[in-house]
């Protein structure tokens, strides 16, 4: 993904990557849904056929409808990561990344102008330099260890198996099912095939993975369900921990992490890759632009500012979820009092948030619009022309996108030194409301609102009765009028915006 975003870019980039070929193994089985968003920003979402959402999911192993919130889903269920993973290579390929495969990392070197590093391959070993080096190699990272970057958090308590259980007639139990010794979660694949997931209570852990055979994981569903899988096979088997991890800081030097190699986390609600996702996206327009030379270095500062938040509030819903879901007896207070507080549907509106990643913020500078450092909300719009499109479709390109409104020249004409680096788009929406009143929006490549215009705010640039004559054709006599001083500031803060997010344009 990160590879992508950083041809869309304009960036040279090498990827290195140990496996001669993909494994065909699938841990995950599908990706939130501000990740199938994403993925949609970059007209991606073709590539994996038909999708199925699901509105019902859980917290914990509770159940309840996420489409308490607008928008919100459990996500895209049953894509196998092999599959996510085929067609992001495609992608990126497509786009000129020079893929390497069967090359495998063993030393880094950040002489503070670049990053080399040295990899085993089947031709020897090979060096590369690069501008920047950015690890996305997983939770036992070679280049989080190499840089020295500091990786507190908690070890694991447990360990976990999973399996893709072949010649077995397993019942499903697609949420989990809680028993007197452990917990296990079992759903169909394929004909023939389940994904089994075994957490048997007092399995002694360690804080790395560990091989594990289909015998010792057909034990322990045993001990849990008292039914037996002898005879049966399976395609593939794994072992994870509950250990929670992540780096104090995302970049150190011209090294930076990403996905797992800064966070690791109980794989709970199917949020590892998609937050993974969600780390390149956010990173890969702003290394491409400092790359580029648009923008200097300390942009990259901002990755760490808005991320490393996102990953914190990740590591304490899992964390959360394990408690409620996986702890013995001794949880069964908590689990009580949970259950009376998803009672109430601002608590599973939170959660719908939390888990769905639509609720994520950052912290984009001063103003009050509820829009400002959220994402944009899918929306279809209608051009200025006639012709349709959508808030998803204007990010296709991985540029910055001004979304006027109010059909405002001033605006237009306040922006045009940026036009090599943001598209400015006049559209209307049928449900404006949507969009909180905004006359405009500033949209960064990763699709978060980076600024906005709407009402009295100082950062207004459209008179409403304009807006509202322009959208609706009737008036309104009783609206406040705003003074020029206003519009000036309203510029002036766009301007700000402009210069803080996509750098200082030559003037010819």
């Amino acid at each position: 993904m990160l590879a992508g975003e950083l041809r869309l870019g304009g960036a040279r980039v090498v990827v290195v990557e140990k496996l001669a070929e993909p494994t065909g193994q699938s841990r995950g089985l599908g990706f939130t849904a501000r990740a199938m968003e994403v993925f949609d920003q970059r007209g991606l979402l073709p590539r994996f056929g038909a999708l199925e959402k699901s509105p019902m999911g859980h917290f914990g192993g509770v159940q309840f409808d996420y489409t308490v919130l607008e928008d919100a889903h459990f996500g895209a269920r049953g894509v196998p990561q092999s599959q996510t993973e085929a067609v992001l290579e495609g992608w990126a390929g497509e786009l000129g990344a020079d893929i390497r495969r069967g090359w495998e990392l063993t030393k880094l070197a950040d002489d503070g102008d670049g990053v080399e590093i040295v990899a085993a391959t089947p031709e020897g070993e090979q060096r590369v330099r690069g501008a920047y080096l950015v690890g996305c190699d997983g939770g036992q990272s070679v280049v989080r260890n190499a840089a020295g970057f500091d990786f507190p958090g908690l070890p694991a308590t447990r360990r976990m198996y999973l399996a893709d259980v072949t010649g077995c007639d397993i019942r499903p139990r697609f949420l989990g099912e809680r028993l007197e010794n452990g917990m296990v979660m079992a759903a169909p694949l394929a004909p023939g095939v389940d994904r089994i997931i075994v957490c048997e209570d007092g399995t002694p852990a360690g804080d790395r993975p560990q091989a594990v055979e289909f015998d010792e994981v057909g034990a322990a569903w045993e001990r849990i369900t008292g039914e037996s899988l002898a005879g049966g096979g399976a395609d593939w088997v794994s072992s994870f921990t509950d250990a929670t991890r992540q780096v104090s800081a995302y970049r150190r030097g011209r090294v930076l992490l990403a996905g797992d190699a800064a966070h690791v986390h109980l794989p709970a609600g199917g949020q590892g890759l998609s937050t993974g996702v969600q780390d390149a996206v956010n990173l890969g327009w702003k290394l491409a632009a400092v790359v580029r030379g648009d923008m200097p270095d300390a942009l990259l500062d901002t990755y760490h500012d808005e991320r490393h938040p996102v990953g914190a509030r990740l590591l304490m819903n899992t964390r959360a979820q394990g408690m409620i879901f996986l702890g013995g007896a001794e949880s069964d207070p908590v689990r009580k009092v949970f259950g009376e507080l998803m009672e109430l549907e601002e608590v599973r509106r939170r959660l719908a948030g939390v888990v769905s990643h639509l609720d994520i913020t950052y912290d984009l500078g001063p103003g009050t619009h509820p829009l400002l450092g959220r994402r944009l909300p899918p929306r279809p719009l209608k051009l200025a022309d006639g012709t349709q499109t959508s808030t998803t479709d204007l990010l296709h390109p991985a540029r910055g996108v001004l979304l006027d409104l109010a059909d405002d020249p001033a605006l237009r004409a306040s922006t045009a030194r940026w036009n090599d680096r943001i598209s400015v788009v006049t559209a209307t929406c049928e449900s404006p409301e949507v969009f909180a009143g905004a006359t405009a929006l500033l949209v960064r490549p990763d699709g978060h609102v980076a600024w906005a215009a709407v009402g009295k705010d100082p950062r207004t640039m459209a008179d409403p009765d304009d807006a509202a004559t322009r959208t609706t054709g009737t008036a309104t006599p009783d609206a406040p009028r705003i003074t020029e001083a206003e519009v000036a500031a309203g510029i002036d803060s766009l301007v700000t915006a402009l210069h803080q997010w996509f750098g200082t344009p030559e003037v010819a």
